[in-house]
């Protein structure tokens, strides 16, 4: 069952070719400045490409780029699903 567009959810649960914009990060430490440096901000908008063939880590494209993130790293941040 998908959630409903309204509903946040982790971007680790995202699946390819959904979109979200970011809306709550929880991360600290090392791992919160490195999502900050890459741009995972509250108001970004994400769009999962593909994983890895094991299942993680993920491929998403933000801002113009693609960047590959842990699923566990993900479960820290959270986003509104794109209609």
């Amino acid at each position: 069952m998908q959630p409903a567009p309204t509903q946040d959810i982790s971007l680790a649960a995202l699946q390819p070719g959904q979109g979200a914009i970011i809306t709550s990060m929880s991360a600290e430490g090392a791992l919160g400045l490195r999502f900050r440096e890459i741009g995972l901000l509250p108001g970004t908008s994400v769009e999962m490409v593909r994983a890895a063939p094991l299942g993680d880590p993920i491929e998403l494209r933000l801002r113009g780029f693609l960047v590959a993130v842990r699923r566990a790293d993900l479960a820290h941040v959270r986003g509104r699903l794109k209609s």
